[in-house]
Order: C-alpha cells, then structure tokens, then sequence
C-alpha cells in the first residue's frame, strides 16, 4: 500500500481541526448560552441568594416590561454595552423564578405607540444629538394593577443594578407595607434649612428617609403623642427631642408588648446645626440626645457628654492651612469590614459607612439583656469631651486629644431578651421580651457622608460611596423580619479605600505633630522677637538705625528662622517618607518587576531546555 504523502495528510488535519472548531463552536452556542464564569469580588454579576429567595416565593407573576430604544442607542457604544448587562440579568431573574417573571423587551421607536406608552409609563426620555429620544428603564407590573419603575438605567448605579431590580419585584411582590413609625428632632423629610428650605425651593429631603418613604409605610410622630400608632411594625427614632413622661412611657410600652425599635442617639449631631427653626420644632435643636429612663431599663450604657475618637479610622478632611491643607479628623470615622460584627445579618455584608462625633455604648452591670456588639471602633481610640468637640476646630490639635487605650468602642449593638418596665409604677405591661437595635449616632442620616448627588434629565440619582443608608434599612428589614434584600443592599460599593496609606498617615501625623507644633511655635516666637528688634531700633534712634549689636542679633535671628522653616519643611517631608516609599515599591511591582520574573522565566527555560537537549545528544 502506497504510504500517504506528508503533505496531504497535513491538509486533512487541518481540515479536521476546522471541522472540530466549528462544531464545538456550534455545540458552545446552542448549549452553553446560560453558562458563565463570574470572577469579580463580590460575584457582581451572579444573583444573589436575596434574589433567588425573592423570585422563588413569588406567589403571583409579575411582568417586567424592558424599554430600551436600540436603533436611536445604536450609536451610543457604552449604552448599548450595557443594555446587554441589563437584558442578560433580566434573563437570569426569569431562569430562576420558574416563569414567575415574566419580560417583554419593548423598542419605543420615535413617533409610534411604544414611545408614548413609555413616556405614559413614567420613564425618562435620554435627548440625542439627532433630535430623538433614547428611553433605557423598566417598568413592573403584577396582577392587582401594581406598578413600579425604574425610569432609567442611569450608569452610575450600575453596581447597584441586582438591589434596584430585585427591590422592584419586592415590592411588587409585597402590596401590604410594613408600617414604620419614624420620630426625631431632625428634619428628615425636609433636609437642610427645615419647611423654610423646602417652600423656598431649596429643600432636600434626606435620602435615607426617602429610601424608607418608598420601602415601607412611613409616619412622623409629632407633637405629645400618649402611644404609638397601632400597626406599626417598627418604631424608627432619630436624634429625639426632650420627651414628656407619657412619651416616654409610650415607648416603653410599645416595646415591652414586643414592637421592634431601632434608635439613633449622638453625642453630638452634626445634622442639628443644619436645620432652622421650624414649625415643628421651634427651638434650636440640642445637639446631645438621650434616652437615659428607656437605656437604663434596656440595659444600655450611654454618656451622651463623649464623643469616640479614633486615630486608626479618622477620615481626611480639608483645612485652611495653606501648609497643611488636609488633615486627619479623629472624630470623623470611616468604618471597614473588621470594624463590623460578620455574623449579624445587619452588618455582615456592609463595606463601609462613614460616621462622626460618634459616641459609645456598653452593657449595664446587672442586665438582664443581650448585648451584641454590631458597629465598633479601632483600639486606636479614646473617649473625648463633647464640649471640647464642640469648640475645637483644628483637627491636628484633635489628633493630640486622642490617647489610645486598646479598647474597641462600641458604636452600634443588638439589644434582646427579657427587659422590665421603665415606668414599673404606671405601666399596664410590667416586663416582656424586647428586640431593638441602637447606635450612638444620628449623622449616619446625612446625605454628606455617604452619597453624591447627580443631576440626570432633570432627574437626581444617588450615587453612593458608603454603606450609611443600608445599615438604616437593612436594620428596618431585619426587625420587621424579613431579610431578601439585605445581601443586596451591600454587595459593593464605589469606594475602595487604601487602608494601608492611611494607617501609614495616622502613624505619621502622630509621631510629626508635636515637632511640627514645636517648631510652628518656635518660628512664630523668632518672627515676633525680630519684628519687636526693628521696631525698636526704629523708635530709638530715628534715623540712625540700629545699634551693631542690635544687627547683629537681627542677624541671628534671620539665620534661626531660615532653619527652622527648613526643619519645618523636612518634618512635613516626613509625614509622606513612608507613603512615598510605598509608592515607589508599587510602581517597581507594577512596571518593572513583573517583567523581571517574565524574563528570568524564560531564560530559566531556554537554559532548561538546553540542558535536555545536550543530555539527548550525550554531550
């Protein structure tokens, strides 16, 4: 038999390989079209087990109807990219709910029926160079005539693309709300400024209120209330007012008879020198709250006159200090994932949240109740004075306050079990189980420390940096018993901060400031004695001058402050020593290290492969 010639057996497996490719390509497209591998962090693009648990109990369908307008979009590359991730979770939300969601896509193409029904719909039209309108949102529909919408996919909250769909068919999924009942000496429905701002047109209602607003059934408890409104499934206090006696013993009824409370006192509220008078609140509000009868029943310690400072976790803020224009403010903490209790449903999954003038908690000695510890500080802090706090505006003098003392402050705990009555004499129900959440901060509510605002179309989107609102209502949730859109709500956010940096700044600042201030006032002291030996010299002797002694000490003292701002320069200079070598070290790993390794790589083999060919060759 005539051997096949080398060639032609070279073209045949070619052919085969092209064959193969094609085939498996085929087999890929028509089986595999489900199937992906997400390698992101947090497992962004993969529904969560929120979600799962959300579609899967559906116990009615409900119809998400996806507007995107792909021929005016078409040139819009990045719109169109993401249209694609939108369209593919929606696919996934279908896939696992057993046909419960059911999605239409629908192109609202200009001047037709679609584009008016979208705009009737509540969505928000995108203008275009060309005159037409790109409409990008999703409108939810289930069998009672409920209705929600996201009126437009606005890019940045893309990584908050899972909460805000899965939020939508909650509360679809859920017509009867849970009622909270909300009471506090801010103005949360308002914002800063108070009703002034608000009629004036300069109003902004504050963000997490309005989360909650949309969540849940929401009433204000205002004026001498004598109990809270029957229904309420949670009572939401935010920085109170000096309550009356009966509003006291309102509030202790109501969680004694088993109602769930989740309570924000400060030692010092920041949001209170926000707000103006009011008609609801004529008086300035205090900027210390308490609820000293309530915590001592509860089995909470609380001194509303110490406010938390933390070198570790303080935030940089800016100054007026042209040769320091930023600093470290140790009363403005910034918390991350070791600072939170990982086991908690509430704070398990948080990233972060921005708080300040926080103040601490402890259990009571003799309490009867559980006191778990959901929010803490570093060890790297101490307990200040509020006053002080108040008065003080200079952070690097704030910084020299604080003297660690290992402890690790808590900020935010649990409070469950067996609790008496604060108004044993007067109260219908003596004792009872209690289940309540309290924090020793109400700023967490201030839109400043957790979101950008963004003006889209005329519409505002919040784009969040920190995690203050989810602890808010992943609280709220938690207590009204239900938890789907807790791991949802803290999934990921914008803000990745380098610890490691700041750590070194902190270390740095501490060990710096008391040269630095040395000599800033040694400096000072040189320019004020050489300020008073010209003058001098000028009222003693007119026009003759000075004496050559007196030059001569004019002399030295010029020489010592040239030294000393050249001093003051090198200690300023060693504030950024470790970062910058820090740096240094990165960019060496990122730029030349790793070709390095590539390179050592392949001579390594080159001499390897060498060696095997002269051991084959027997040389």
């Amino acid at each position: 038999m005539k051997p096949v010639p080398r060639r032609t057996f070279a073209l045949v497996a070619l052919v085969l390989a092209a064959v193969i490719f094609v085939a498996l390509n085929i087999a890929a497209d028509t089986g595999l079209t489900g199937a992906k591998l997400d390698l992101t962090a947090n497992g962004q693009f993969t529904l969560s087990e929120g979600t799962r648990h959300i579609v899967a109990n559906l116990k009615e369908p409900v119809t998400l109807k996806f507007y995107f307008s792909k021929q005016v979009a078409a040139e819009y590359a990045q719109t169109v990219a993401y249209a694609k991730r939108v369209r593919d979770l929606l696919g996934e939300y279908a896939s696992a709910s057993g046909g419960k969601v059911i999605v239409q896509e629908i192109d609202p193409e200009p001047f037709t029926e679609a584009e008016d029904k979208a705009q009737a719909e509540g969505l928000t039209g995108a203008p275009t160079d060309s005159g037409d309108t790109v409409f990008f949102g999703l409108v939810g529909t289930n069998r009672i005539d409920g209705k929600e919408a996201i009126p437009y996919f606005a890019p940045e909250r893309e990584q908050y693309l899972e909460y805000d769909i899965s939020s939508l068919i909650y509360r679809l999924s859920t017509p009867k709300k849970t009622m909270i009942a909300v009471l506090s000496s801010l103005p949360l429905e308002f914002g800063p400024g108070g009703v002034q701002a608000m009629m004036q047109g300069r109003g902004q209602p504050n963000l997490t209120y309005q989360e909650l607003s949309q969540t849940y059934q929401t009433q204000m408890l205002r004026g001498p209330f004598t109990e809270i409104p029957k229904g309420t499934d949670v009572l939401v206090i935010v920085h109170p007012p000096a309550l009356e006696p009966a509003q006291m013993q309102a509030i202790d009824q109501f969680v004694i008879k088993g109602g769930r409370a989740l309570v924000f006192v400060d030692p010092d509220a920041e949001m209170a020198a926000q707000q103006s008078p009011n008609p609801y609140q004529p008086a300035p509000t205090p900027p210390s709250s308490d609820l000293p009868a309530l915590f001592k029943a509860w089995g909470v310690g609380y001194d509303p006159a110490k406010v938390v400072g933390d070198l570790k976790l303080a935030q940089r803020v800016q100054t007026r200090d042209p040769m320091n224009p930023t600093a470290l403010y140790p009363i403005w903490l910034h918390e991350g994932p070791d600072n939170f209790d990982n086991k908690d449903p509430v704070s398990a999954n948080l990233q972060s949240l921005n708080l300040a003038s926080v103040g601490a908690l402890h259990p009571l000695k003799g309490a009867t109740t559980s006191f778990l510890p959901l929010v803490r500080s570093s060890d790297q802090a101490s307990l200040l004075d509020a006053g002080m706090i108040r008065t003080t505006q200079d952070p690097q003098a704030l910084m020299g306050e604080v003297q660690p003392t290992g402890e690790k402050f808590v900020i935010a705990a649990r409070i469950t079990g067996p609790a008496r009555s604060a108004f044993p004499q007067t109260a219908a129900v003596k004792s009872g189980n209690v289940n309540l959440i309290v924090m020793a901060d109400s700023d967490i509510f201030d839109d400043r420390f957790w979101v950008h605002i963004q003006s889209l179309m005329g519409k505002k989107i919040a784009a969040p940096f920190a995690d203050n609102a989810a602890f808010v209502l992943n609280a709220v949730e938690n207590l009204s018993g239900s938890s789907d859109l807790i791991s949802l709500r803290t999934r990921e956010t914008a803000q990745r901060p380098f610890t490691v940096v700041r750590d070194l700044q902190a270390r740095a600042e501490k060990d710096f400031q008391a040269q630095e201030k040395q000599l800033q006032q040694h400096l000072s002291d040189t320019q004020q004695r050489l300020h008073e030996l010209q003058q001098g010299g000028e009222a003693q002797s007119g026009n003759v001058g000075l004496s050559a002694a007196q030059q001569a000490e004019v002399e030295r003292f010029r020489r010592d402050l040239v030294q000393t701002r050249t001093k003051l320069r090198d200690v300023q200079h060693n504030l950024r020593k470790d970062i910058d070598a820090l740096g240094a070290w990165l960019a060496f790993v990122n730029i030349a290290l790793v070709p390095i390794l590539v390179a050592v790589f392949a001579i390594g083999l080159a001499a390897m492969r060498r060696r095997r060919r002269v051991q084959a060759l027997g040389l």
